[in-house]
Formats: C-alpha cells, sequence, structure tokens
C-alpha cells in the first residue's frame, strides 16, 4: 500500500512538471514573437531610454545607424559556426558514426540519458554541430530503441544548447574577445584582448563543465518516462528513414570535376597544410591562435575532406544555409543597440550603475542574473555579448574582477534562458518534425536545477581569481 501511494505521489509530481512545462511552452509560443523583433525592441528601448538620460536623438539615431555593419565580419563567422556543424555531422563516415553509438544503448531511459551525454559533450566542440548530432542520433533511435518518450530525448538532444555549449570551442563571446578583428574597436579600448587561456582553457571553467554534465545526465535519465508512461515517435505520427548521403550520378562530361575528389584533395589538403603550420609555428603556442577564423576553417576543411566530392559537399552545404538566415539579419540590428550604447552617455551611466549597486562579492551574481534575463528577450550568444560588453567590462576593471572570469560567467549564465527560449530549437525541431511544446516540460525541469547551481559557482570561483588588467 506504501509502494502504491509512492508510485501515485511519483505519477502526480512528474504530471505536474510536464504539465507546467508544456503550459510555459504553450505560454511562449502564443505570446513570444520572433528573435528579430526582439531585436527591434531593443532598438526602440534602448533609443527611450537614451533620451530618459539626457541624449539627443540625433546623436542616438547616429551613432546607432553608423555601426549598423559594425558586426559584418562576426555574423559572417557566426553563420559559418552552423553551416560547418552541419557539413561535418553530415558526412558519411560521421553518419556512419550515428549509426554505430545508436546501437549502444538498450532500454528507453538508458537512450534518453545516452543523448543527453553526447549532446553535452558534442556541445564542447561546436552548438551547431550538437544540434545536428544529437538530432540526427535521436532519429536513429526512434528505429532502435523500443519506449523511448520523443519529448524526452528531444530535450536530451537539446541539453548541450541549454548547459555548457557556451564554456566550449565554438562560444562566440570568448572566441570575440580572442580575436582582434572581432571586437568592435570602441570595446577594445575597453577591454583590450582577452586570449582562450583566460577564459575556456582555465580550471575553474572546466570544473563548472563537470559539474553540469554530472547533473543533468542523471535528471534526463530519471526524469523521462518509463516505457508505460512513453510517448514514442510513433505516438507523434513521427517516422524517420536513414539518411541519403549519396549523390545523383553523372549526366554530363563538364560535371566530371563535382563528382571527382581532385579539387577536395588540393584544396582541402592546402588549407590543412595552412592549419597545421599556423598552430605549430606560433610561439604562443596552438591555444592562442584558435579563434573564430581558424576555428571555423578547420570544420570546413574536415567537411570537405569527408564529404570526398565537391556535388555531396555543396548538397550539405544548401541544406545547412536556410539555419543561418536568423543570424544574417539579426546581427545588424543588434549592431544598432551596440552602437547607440557605446557611442553615446549609455555606457558610461549604465557601468557607473552596475559599479555603484555593488561590491566586488557581489558583482559576479549581478551579472550572472542580468545576462540570464536579458537572454530571454535576445536569444543570441554573441549579439547579446556585444550589447553588454562595454558597460558589463568596464565596471568588472573598477571592481577589479577578472575580466576573463567575467567572460566565463556571462557564458555560463546565458545559456540558461536557452531552455526555456525556442529560438535555438529551431534547427533540432526541424530536424525531429516537432514543436518547442514538446521539449519545453523537460527542459525547464533542467533550467530549474541549473540556475542555482551555476550561480554558486559562478560566485564562488570568482573568489580567488586574480584581476589580470586588460591586453591592449
Amino acid at each position: 500500500m506504501a509502494e502504491e501511494k509512492n508510485s501515485d505521489a511519483g505519477k502526480s509530481k512528474q504530471g505536474v512538471l510536464e504539465r507546467f512545462g508544456l503550459w510555459l511552452a504553450a505560454w511562449s509560443e502564443k505570446w513570444f514573437p520572433d528573435a528579430w523583433v526582439f531585436a527591434l525592441l531593443g532598438i526602440v528601448i534602448v533609443f527611450a531610454f537614451g533620451l530618459l538620460i539626457g541624449e539627443s536623438p540625433d546623436k542616438l539615431a547616429t551613432e546607432g545607424g553608423k555601426a549598423f555593419w559594425v558586426l559584418i565580419p562576426f555574423t559572417m563567422q557566426m553563420a559559418f559556426i552552423i553551416i560547418g556543424g552541419y557539413v561535418l555531422a553530415s558526412t558519411p563516415a560521421v553518419y556512419w558514426l550515428i549509426q554505430k553509438v545508436a546501437g549502444i544503448p538498450k532500454t528507453g531511459r538508458g537512450a534518453i540519458a545516452f543523448v543527453a551525454f553526447l549532446s553535452l559533450v558534442t556541445s564542447l566542440i561546436s552548438w551547431g554541430l550538437s544540434l545536428i548530432f544529437s538530432g540526427l542520433l535521436v532519429r536513429e533511435l526512434t528505429r532502435r530503441v523500443k519506449g523511448m518518450d520523443y519529448r524526452a530525448a528531444g530535450a536530451a538532444a537539446y541539453l548541450g544548447l541549454g548547459a555548457i555549449w557556451a564554456l566550449g570551442l565554438s562560444s562566440s563571446a570568448p572566441l570575440m574577445m580572442a580575436t582582434k578583428g572581432s571586437i568592435p574597436p570602441k570595446l577594445f579600448a575597453i577591454s583590450g584582448l582577452i586570449p582562450l587561456t583566460q577564459t575556456l582553457f582555465i580550471w575553474e571553467n572546466l570544473w563548472m563543465i563537470v559539474a553540469l554534465i554530472a547533473v543533468s545526465v542523471p535528471l534526463a535519465y530519471y526524469s523521462a518516462p518509463k516505457p508505460e508512461r512513453a510517448k514514442t515517435a510513433e505516438y507523434f505520427n513521427v517516422t524517420f528513414d536513414p539518411i541519403d548521403t549519396t549523390i545523383e550520378p553523372r549526366q554530363k562530361p563538364g560535371e566530371w570535376l563535382e563528382y571527382s575528389p581532385l579539387l577536395i584533395i588540393l584544396v582541402g589538403g592546402l588549407i590543412c597544410w595552412y592549419l597545421l603550420d599556423l598552430f605549430s609555428k606560433d610561439p604562443r603556442g596552438p591555444l592562442a591562435v584558435l579563434d573564430l577564423n581558424n576555428y571555423n576553417l578547420i570544420f570546413i576543411a574536415v567537411g570537405m575532406l569527408l564529404h570526398w566530392r565537391p556535388k555531396r559537399f555543396l548538397k550539405a552545404v544548401a541544406q545547412a544555409v536556410p539555419a543561418t538566415g536568423g543570424v544574417l539579419i539579426q546581427f545588424p540590428f543588434y549592431a544598432v543597440i551596440f552602437g547607440m550604447i557605446v557611442g553615446t552617455g549609455i555606457n558610461k551611466w549604465l557601468a557607473d550603475l552596475f559599479y555603484s549597486i555593488t561590491t566586488q562579492g557581489t558583482y559576479p551574481l549581478l551579472v550572472a542574473a542580468y545576462s540570464a534575463i536579458l537572454g530571454v528577450f535576445i536569444p543570441s550568444g554573441g549579439g547579446k555579448w556585444v550589447i553588454e560588453a562595454p558597460y558589463v567590462l568596464q565596471a568588472a576593471i573598477q571592481h577589479q574582477v577578472n575580466l576573463g572570469w567575467v567572460v566565463v560567467i556571462y557564458n555560463a549564465s546565458e545559456a540558461l534562458p536557452n531552455l526555456l527560449n525556442p529560438f535555438w530549437m529551431l534547427p533540432l525541431l526541424g530536424i525531429l518534425h516537432m514543436k518547442a511544446r514538446d521539449l519545453v516540460g523537460y527542459s525547464v525541469l533542467q533550467m530549474m536545477v541549473h540556475i542555482p547551481l551555476v550561480f554558486f559557482l559562478c560566485w564562488l570561483f570568482a573568489q580567488w581569481i586574480p584581476f589580470v588588467p586588460p591586453m591592449k
């Protein structure tokens, strides 16, 4: 009898969490506008705020307009992260790997935990790769594992984007701050260059990664419904055939080079030669040259070589390009917000406010909370960073808080709202033929656990990392 009561209580608790998550997803789908609308609202809000603190409308409009194209290099870098991740994940070799690893888990809950772990690990390499790889893995698992809850599996595939991707190698903010050409000049004047050895490759960042993985994977396992309560892919009338990595036969003599690996070998080999030379000869070590440009070039080169033929490579690129639309149109408008903030007195006003209401000890918590809240309305790691960075880093300098750790705090906290906002889910939802409301119930459950853990670690590690003056 007691066991039955405990079982009923467990079912009731699970049902409440699931209903709450579904309610949040339905509410956001009904009331949240497109992410580009958030960028437009941001421009209006910053303009109005500038007027309130005494800035002239002419100054605000001029500085915003001048900055429209400032982020174009960074915009293209972000687009290539998406393209490179998809190109690599859709190569025959990587897809073969996906098929092999899909044969490992044997139970539904075990498969969900397995997807969660691989989603987290691959997100440290590339958030674009993580979404595509994890989505394709879930598709394979639906054909192999009986009793796997499709909603929980989809949320597990998305977990890397909501937990630790920003602590890994494709993180926008650290790569921008480590790439002088990507940093807007007015921001560089404040922060200088912040190499990856002060952000991604410090042991505090690595410990945060370990802690989030250790919490997220068991939570994904124990929160997943057992087979008798699972809603499988068949419940949603979703079925998948294996991915076709083949290309149509050559029909014309002029297409010979499109089907021959000759050009891929020559050009891909030249790129690899350049990269090996670059990484081996830099006196600062290989990590010092791992910036956005070189990172994307690695993915493109490896994708070319693994696709082997230009025809197959271009087919993968064509499939990836539609997913870059949001990045291409949104970032210039984020640049307008950036221009109005750093080109007027708004930057100094906010920096002084951040400094006045915090101490050296409480400043890390404020940055974490502010970044997480702003991430709900501006779902863009890189675009949001260029808005926050000027006054956040200026206040950090005044408080003598390590600038590299401030970037890590931003990374860890800005990923949290991804578990609620469906913006970054879109590529995965397309792969799985699902809606955001199907995933958010389980992703919000993860978010409820991540928030106190991330905030505590951000505050804890900030206490003993020494301040380093900006590197100009």
